[in-house]
C-alpha cells in the first residue's frame, strides 16, 4: 500500500473533498485545514477521477453533476487502494450498502458534523496506513508549525504567539504557492466575510513579522498574503 509522502514542505495528509455545491464544499475545506489536513476541492466527477491521484483520502459527495457518484467511487478504487469516504444525503441502508459495494470504506451523510467526519477521517487513516501516523506539522526550514500542539519553533527556538496569530501563520503555511486573499484569511480565521477587515488583518501580520521576522509574512499588494521563506 501507498505510504504518505514524507517529502513534501506542506502537510502529509492530503484529502480530496468532491463536492458540487461550492459551500458546502468550502465549509468542508476550511474545517480540514483548521485540523491540520491538506485539503483541496473539485466540483465534478470528471475532475475528481484527475485529481484523486494527487491526495491520500477522498470525501466523495455521491451526487455529482456529470458522472453518477458510485461509478466515481468504483474508478478510484480500481485505481488503488486509497481510502474513500462516501457523502450521501440520504440516509438509508441501500444507499450505505451500494456505497461500500462501490468501494468505499465509510458512508456518511451529508449533514455528519464536523467532528465526527474528523473522527471517521482519523480513524480510517490509522486503518490505511498502520505504522504511518499523519503527521500535523508544517516544516518550512527553518520553520515549524505542529497544528496538535499550537506550537511554532523558528531555527529550534518556540515563538509564542496569540491564537490568531497561529491561526493566521497556519492558513498561510499549509499552501506555501498560494497567494490568500483578505477575504479568504477572514474566512478561514475569523469566521466572517467582514469587509472592513484591513486594520484586523494588518494588526496580527505586523505581530508575526515583529516575532518571526518581516520575511515570512510577504503582502502582494492589491491580493493579499503568502508565505515567504525566511
Amino acid at each position: 500500500m501507498t505510504q504518505l509522502d514524507r517529502t513534501a514542505p506542506l502537510l502529509t495528509t492530503r484529502v480530496l473533498v468532491v463536492e458540487d455545491d461550492a459551500t458546502e464544499a468550502e465549509t468542508r475545506v476550511r474545517d480540514l485545514r483548521r485540523q491540520g489536513y491538506s485539503a483541496t476541492s473539485v466540483d465534478s466527477g470528471a475532475e475528481a477521477l484527475r485529481a484523486h491521484q494527487h491526495s491520500d483520502l477522498v470525501l466523495l459527495d455521491l451526487d455529482l453533476p456529470d458522472i453518477d457518484g458510485l461509478e466515481v467511487c468504483r474508478q478510484i478504487r480500481e485505481a488503488g487502494n486509497k481510502p474513500i469516504i462516501s457523502v450521501t444525503a440520504r440516509n438509508t441502508e441501500l444507499d450505505r450498502i451500494l456505497a461500500l459495494q462501490a468501494g468505499a470504506d465509510d458512508c456518511v451523510v451529508t449533514s455528519v458534523s464536523s467532528r465526527e467526519m474528523t473522527a471517521r477521517i482519523k480513524a480510517l487513516l490509522r486503518r490505511a496506513y498502520p505504522g504511518t501516523a499523519p503527521t500535523r506539522t508544517i516544516t518550512l526550514d527553518p520553520l515549524l508549525i505542529d497544528s496538535r500542539t499550537r506550537e511554532v519553533r523558528l531555527r529550534g527556538v518556540p515563538v509564542a504567539l496569540t491564537a490568531k496569530e497561529f491561526e493566521l501563520l497556519h492558513a498561510l503555511a499549509a499552501e506555501p504557492e498560494k497567494v490568500l486573499s483578505r477575504k479568504e484569511l477572514m474566512a478561514r480565521v475569523w469566521d466572517t466575510d467582514w469587509s472592513d477587515s484591513s486594520r484586523t488583518i494588518d494588526t496580527h501580520v505586523s505581530g508575526l513579522r515583529a516575532k518571526l521576522g518581516s520575511s515570512w509574512v510577504i503582502t502582494v499588494r492589491g491580493v493579499g498574503y503568502r508565505i515567504g521563506h525566511g
